[in-house]
């Protein structure tokens, strides 16, 4: 069956419009968080795989880093083991970060992994742990308790912040030519395990790797003002005032954060993107429009 004329045309549009962004990201570095929507929907999970093999023929870097909430707590559920979450972070005692680790490390990785290798792609999996290159310190968290009168600190357990990464085994992978696919997991100097919120991760890597672009994928359109517009091309300094000013709040703050901290590190550009949209990575990367909203301290997209 032969194409319409005017579909060969969008087509033909298509694949012009998208090779001037194929040229300039050649070669670059672009860290990509995957969760939401995109990583329960198999529809989806199959277009982003897609999407991230493109990336990889036309000649960019494309870097995974995964989530995994949903299924790690569907599998705590399934187990009876009981979660709380405190200020947005689960509480991860030893029994929880042993299915925290079998989720992330295994079955959600691999998952990943194995679909962008049906897809054509040459995927890796690996977590923090190997090689010790995602170095973690614990984190907790300051309360304001009324009946003290004084900050209370709420230890959450194996909750971990990214202290350092050691570049070495991601260019080890990009250098082999594979995909890495990056398990939110770090360690500590005495080997203790933490789970690490995965916009963090993605955050610092993209970072030290001064890579081209860190792209967050979400289940929201994208950074809305206070009338629900979408807000794009934004400078850091119009995201500090959006934060000052209560624009930015509640659980898209830390996610902006991240973004901002990435940009302000060196990285060229920060995309906050929706995931419940096909080929939601390949039309923010390829398209003179893209979606969502983006973050840069250059003046021209």
């Amino acid at each position: 069956m032969s194409l319409s004329r005017e579909n060969a045309l969008n087509i033909a549009q298509v694949l012009t419009e998208s090779l001037p962004y194929i040229q300039r990201f050649t070669g670059k570095t672009i860290v990509v968080k995957f969760g939401g929507n995109a990583m329960t929907d198999p529809q989806l999970h199959d277009t982003f795989a897609r999407d991230i093999v493109l990336m990889k023929l036309v000649g960019m870097n494309p870097v995974v880093v995964h989530g995994g909430g949903p299924q790690i707590g569907s599998l705590l559920e399934r187990l009876n083991i009981k979660t709380e979450f405190v200020d947005g972070m689960r509480v991860t005692d030893a029994k929880t970060m042993d299915v925290v680790e079998m989720v992330l490390g295994g079955s959600v990785n691999k998952e990943i992994v194995s679909s962008i290798n049906r897809n054509g792609g040459k995927a890796i999996g690996v977590t923090g742990k190997d090689g010790q290159f995602i170095r973690a310190k614990k984190m907790t968290i300051d309360r304001f308790s009324p009946e003290l009168g004084a900050p209370e600190i709420i230890d959450i357990g194996h909750v971990g912040q990214v202290k350092s990464i050691d570049t070495e085994v991601l260019s080890v992978i990009l250098d082999s030519n594979f995909i890495p696919v990056i398990a939110p997991i770090g360690v500590d100097a005495q080997g203790a395990t933490y789970n690490i919120n995965a916009d963090l991760v993605a955050g610092k890597i993209a970072e030290v790797m001064q890579a081209e672009k860190l792209m967050l994928l979400t289940n929201v359109a994208g950074l809305l003002d206070k009338e629900g517009n979408i807000l794009t091309g934004l400078s850091t300094a119009q995201v500090d005032s959006l934060i000052a000013d209560g624009t930015i709040h509640g659980g898209m703050l830390p996610k902006i954060q991240c973004a901002l901290d990435a940009v302000k590190g060196g990285v060229n550009s920060a995309h906050i993107i929706d995931g419940r949209v096909p080929h939601a990575t390949m039309l923010e990367i390829f398209t003179d429009q893209g979606i969502g909203t983006l973050i840069t301290n250059r003046p021209n997209r």
